[in-house]
């Protein structure tokens, strides 16, 4: 929904000549209550310690994908809120995916995962995502278990929020709680003068919401009664019965929203009230009473959002433009307005370790897929969460919704969904504020890409509004030269980058000598925005953390992942041995030579890679440290960042020890030490004693760097790191030549950017496991006009 269509009711409209308060408020709130949300999709719901966590983010802004935010942060924190990782994702469109590796060591607990544009800081950040995901790990002390006590609480909304003598008022019943909330419960309205004769009851459409019907009388005091399937009840009152007020009835169709207002007991009647209505905190409705009438109906037509769905905000303002009544309602419940992927062709095998396809439909609108295949086990186990429960409901709203999903499910009950919006307020702003002129406070605005300042500082000084020379190379790309004069606070500004890869900067003064130049110059490059610490609570979980057994018992599907971790290290050491098998037979070479020359007792391995940097140019000279050039040159080497920003090593997901001339030492020694002092480094992999390592050697004696002293950086240079750069998901048959003898991998095939291009059919490829008779597939896009594109079937 690009756009909204906003509709005067004109039969009952006048016009008027200056701005009224409530119009004043309509354009502040249009002017300056922009806000977007993340939806974040990950390829598990659970997860085993080591594994790697695919997801992809959705930023939007109101129902439409965001043009305004380029950046995203997602962060993963422990249950005492201790920062684990984090990443900044690039986003196009909208959109952007990443990854966390898990370490091997991570206690069993939940985890969870929180995603925001740095605009986003500007607002509450409880409309920040926070996702959960369950972590096991099979040596920890303790096991997660699901909470079996239900602890929750009620709250019954009238429709509007009024609650008026001889009205028949509409009530929704909304339960609540931290964890698990009871499969299904009853209630009863009882006359508490009358308490054994029920006046009406209900039962629950699903775990949060009910609703029923009441039309009460002057000086009564009514109670409602709920009690969940496991016997436990509690008693709330309704509210007080009010002799006068507005009472407001609303219902959605195909066609559109229908309201009627009843006035009772108003002095003026309805005259002069308004009706308002928004969208994503824009005008979509407005309608004036302008005569004495005691009841007004009237049908909202489906255009004012051009035929797509969301939920508008009905508010009704008396003749002093005070907020009497709101209600919330979805636009065409019942009648989503999705795309569907046409599936052309399909070769889907059991057959264990097969060669599967599936051919999409080239369409001429929706040109790049996000696609997940996972293996079906067969079990009914609804997704709790979807793309549009967060794009429609779970986004806007800070209340915790059990299994918002069921709401836009193919058989979802529309008037469960009803309840559930009477039983919401709107949080995104507060008439009351937007009426008295105020505006959230915007410190952080909307930047394309990423921007830093740079602050040169020669002889300890300052260089204020002084001409610069800065060069920079992207990778292996050519340099690239740029004059630039230094600000009255000393600083030179770099905006709008977009790289993933690491941008060298070396900074110069103008000088007629060159040398001089860059004597006593030091240079400091900070980015203009952060992350910010989290400051709230993490939502409530259903799970719970209780001493292990001795036989721990772990769920199916973990200890699965966990064969698959171990499967994966097998096929990494046979292909380490293969390339071992290679090197035999080859002559001593100077690299053998420093390694001897180096290299005493337990540290000489046959199970290592080695870097020379005294035999051979590395082109290292212009990395940040010797553990950000080695990320992606050693098979089974990763890397993950501590709370410092530093990268700390891991062979085959295991922690790895670090040493410096053979003496351990932590990685903040082996990060500071400059590249030109290195002599080599070694991988070492499952070593006797040293097990898994990197050892760093530096130079002896009259040894001298391949890596130039005069490429090597100084301190006028620095690298920017930019975007962090997602990996790519293997799509590869597992063989018999590591003798794997069960591939249970559970997520067969993940691509956040699977492109359709001159109308060749998107193709999903993808090996089987040795277990998959079906598969789950997940296909999400979006066109130039942010339709959406979603489906999630069973394909066999």
């Amino acid at each position: 929904m690009k756009n909204i269509f906003c509709v005067l009711l004109l039969s009952i409209v006048q016009p008027v000549l200056a701005q009224t308060k409530l119009e004043k408020a309509i354009t502040n709130l249009e002017n300056n209550y922009e806000q977007e949300k993340v939806y974040l999709l990950t390829d598990k719901l659970q997860y085993a310690a080591g594994d790697k966590i695919w997801f992809k983010s959705f930023v939007f802004d109101g129902y439409n994908r965001s043009a305004s935010s380029t950046t995203l942060f997602v962060e993963l924190y422990n249950s005492d809120k201790k920062l684990i990782d984090w990443k900044t994702i690039l986003l196009t469109n909208g959109e952007g995916s990443g990854d966390f590796q898990l370490k091997d060591d991570l206690p069993e607990q939940v985890y969870f995962v929180r995603a925001y544009t740095p605009y986003m800081t500007n607002f509450n950040e409880d409309f920040q995502i926070v996702k959960t995901l369950p972590i096991y790990n099979p040596n920890s002390t303790e096991s997660l278990i699901i909470a079996k006590s239900s602890d929750w609480s009620v709250k019954t909304f009238p429709e509007g929020g009024t609650f008026i003598s001889g009205m028949p008022t509409k009530f929704a019943v909304r339960l609540s709680g931290n964890s698990s909330l009871p499969e299904n419960w009853t209630g009863k309205v009882i006359d508490v003068q009358n308490p054994s004769t029920p006046i009406t009851t209900f039962k629950s459409f699903d775990k949060n919401v009910a609703s029923f019907k009441i039309t009460p009388a002057s000086g009564k005091k009514y109670q409602a009664i709920i009690q969940d399937n496991n016997g436990k009840k509690q008693t709330i009152d309704l509210p007080p019965v009010a002799d006068s007020g507005l009472n407001m009835e609303v219902s959605s169709s195909k066609e559109g929203i229908k309201y009627t207002l009843k006035g009772v007991n108003l002095k003026q009647q309805l005259q002069n009230y308004k009706i308002i209505g928004t969208i994503n905190n824009h005008l979509a409705y407005r309608a004036n009473i302008n005569h004495l009438t005691n009841e007004v109906s009237s049908l909202i037509p489906t255009k004012i959002s051009n035929g797509a769905n969301g939920i508008l905000q009905l508010a009704i303002f008396d003749e002093q433009d005070n907020v009497v009544a709101k209600r919330l309602c979805f636009i065409k419940p019942g009648n989503l307005k999705i795309d569907k992927p046409e599936i052309i062709a399909q070769s889907l095998k059991p057959t264990p370790r097969s060669f599967n396809s599936i051919d999409l439909s080239p369409e001429s609108n929706f040109k790049n897929y996000t696609v997940l295949v996972s293996e079906d086990d067969g079990i009914q186990n609804p997704e709790e969460e979807n793309i549009l429960s967060a794009l429609w409901l779970t986004g806007d709203f800070t209340t915790r919704i059990d299994n918002p999903a069921q709401y836009f499910s193919k058989n979802a009950n529309t008037e469960a969904l009803d309840a559930l919006l009477i039983s919401e307020n709107w949080k995104r702003f507060d008439w009351n504020s937007v009426l008295s002129g105020s505006a959230p406070s915007i410190k952080t605005n909307s930047q394309q890409f990423l921007s830093y300042r740079i602050k040169p500082i020669k002889n300890s000084a300052l260089l204020i509004n002084t001409n610069v020379n800065i060069i920079s190379q992207l990778g292996k790309n050519a340099s690239a030269f740029n004059q630039f004069k230094t600000d009255q606070n000393g600083y030179v500004y770099l905006n709008n980058l977009s790289n993933d890869e690491p941008l060298n900067i070396s900074l110069f003064v103008n000088s007629e000598n060159k040398e001089s130049s860059t004597d006593n110059l030091f240079v400091t490059i900070e980015p203009l925005v952060n992350p910010t610490p989290f400051n709230g609570n993490f939502p409530g979980t259903k799970y719970t953390l209780v001493k292990a057994d001795k036989n721990k018992s772990l769920p199916p599907a973990i200890s699965r992942a966990i064969n698959t971790q171990n499967n994966n290290k097998k096929i990494a050491t046979n292909e380490i041995q293969i390339e071992q098998v290679k090197l035999v037979g080859k002559k001593k070479d100077p690299k053998e030579e420093l390694n001897k020359q180096l290299s005493t007792g337990m540290f000489n391995s046959v199970n290592s890679t080695i870097f020379d940097f005294v035999n051979e140019d590395q082109h290292a000279a212009g990395s940040t440290n010797i553990l950000d050039w080695l990320q992606g040159r050693a098979a089974g080497l990763t890397f993950q960042r501590n709370s410092s920003g530093v990268n700390i090593p891991y062979i085959r997901n295991q922690q790895a020890k670090l040493y410096l001339d053979e003496i351990p030492v932590d990685p903040s020694m082996i990060s500071s030490l400059p590249i030109a002092q290195i002599a080599m480094v070694k991988i070492i992999k499952g070593a006797g004693l040293i097990g898994d390592a990197v050892a760093v050697y530096t130079m002896r004696g009259d040894m001298k760097s391949k890596n130039t002293e005069k490429d090597a950086p100084k301190n006028n240079s620095s690298v920017i790191k930019g975007y962090d750069k997602p990996s790519e998901f293997p799509i590869e048959m597992i063989d018999d030549t590591a003798k794997i003898e069960n591939d249970t991998r559970e997520t067969l095939y993940w691509n956040p950017n699977l492109f359709d291009s001159d109308y060749v059919p998107p193709r999903i490829k993808f090996f089987n496991n040795d277990s998959a008779k079906q598969y789950k597939v997940l296909i999400i896009s979006f066109d130039e006009y942010d339709n959406l594109l979603y489906d999630q079937q069973v394909l066999k």
